[in-house]
């Protein structure tokens, strides 16, 4: 008997979808036959190679809404003609092709929400783009029973806007099987998407009050206004942009780090209900953190906290709360000692079961 096919959809790019990567791999080694289909730009590197298959679509378009419908076109065209049982869109960028595909094929399909797409900052801050996504959403949400999400928060929302009953499948690393350091070196670490709503808008200014270098390893929307932030406050020799490493490289360079950061701004629901791969990532390192002091993050520090949480203020307020935190000795070695207990609960080993009882209740090997 052949072993059921599954097609993940990403608009983004495969060697850098940490979360993909981890669901991919499981489902494969699992006996699923899998192919992640992604999209690449100018100076992407190729593709390394996965114990998975994958397709990369080589963009025209890198930016705006020319970059939306050129992916969403080729990824319909090419679901159409390759052979699968299951199809499944990873956030509303890419439902359309993904729902339209499935109805024509009668095939199953799911709905995987790594963030409430339609309630990101970038989304609700422009009201032409809102409704947008939003119209996006209502429609087709529903049209996906099976799916699930990052947290309870997110599928307790779209349970009461949409009816559709998602589990939370938590974006967690893998437990690596070298114990984590308390000697850690001397810089601050933020890994992760530089997007709108991260709140750079008071950490890089905060740095000014702060003796460290702070090393932020991503790329987003917010890039060039990160930039230029760090040029206003004249801290190019304090603040260095790096952009995105492989997910290999960047564990490495976390589990060094002396302090992280996931921090948000309120504004939009998926901020506010957010739980970020980061938070994890840090904990997994025996990393300490700064974190938000929303519910999601409260409830998880609660019992052995392994961050200093936060409401956002001022960046003169924030760099107290940094140089704190990483000066009272006991306290950051409390919260390192938390972090080597909670990484042995918080992992994708442990996570993935959640997984694999959905896809094997869909697909039974």
């Amino acid at each position: 008997m052949a072993a059921p096919r599954i097609i993940f959809s990403i608009f983004n790019d495969p060697n850098y979808d940490q979360r993909m990567i981890r669901i991919a791999g499981s489902l494969q080694a699992a006996g699923y036959d899998v192919l992640l289909v992604g999209a690449g730009y100018a100076g992407t590197g190729p593709l390394i190679e996965k114990p998975y298959r994958q397709r990369r679509f080589n963009m025209v378009f890198s930016k705006g809404k020319a970059r939306y419908i050129e992916f969403n076109c080729r990824l319909f065209f090419f679901l159409l003609f390759q052979k699968a049982d299951l199809v499944c869109a990873i956030d509303l960028d890419s439902i359309v092709p993904v729902y339209w595909v499935s109805r024509l094929k009668n095939s199953k399909r799911v709905y995987d929400a790594h963030e409430w797409f339609s309630e990101m900052k970038e989304v609700v801050s422009r009201p032409h783009i809102h409704r947008l996504w939003k119209w996006v959403e209502k429609k087709y949400v529903p049209r996906f029973p099976q799916g699930y999400t990052v947290n309870a928060p997110i599928a307790d929302a779209f349970k009461q806007l949409y009816g559709v009953d998602y589990p939370a499948i938590r974006n967690m690393p893998l437990l690596s099987a070298d114990t984590p350091t308390p000697l850690k070196e001397d810089f601050l670490l933020y890994q992760g998407a530089v997007n709108e709503g991260r709140a750079f808008e008071l950490l890089i200014p905060a740095m000014k009050w702060v003796e460290k270098p702070l090393y932020i390893y991503g790329d987003g929307n917010f890039r060039q206004q990160a930039a230029a932030l760090i040029r206003e406050h004249a801290l190019e020799q304090k603040v260095f942009l790096q952009g995105k490493v492989l997910p290999e490289q960047l564990s490495q360079i976390t589990t060094r780090a002396l302090l992280g950061f996931t921090l948000f701004e309120a504004t939009g629901k998926s901020n506010y209900y957010s739980l970020a791969n980061r938070f994890f990532d840090y904990v997994q390192a025996g990393v300490p953190q700064i974190a938000v002091d929303f519910p999601v993050y409260k409830d998880l520090n609660k019992d052995a906290p392994v961050a200093v949480l936060v409401t956002l203020t001022d960046p003169e307020a924030l760099a107290r709360i940094i140089n704190n935190t990483v000066n009272d000795q006991e306290n950051y070695l409390q919260l390192f000692s938390n972090c080597l207990l909670k990484r042995k609960e918080w992992n994708w080993e442990k996570e993935s079961e959640i997984l694999l009882d959905f896809y094997q209740k869909l697909l039974p090997i």
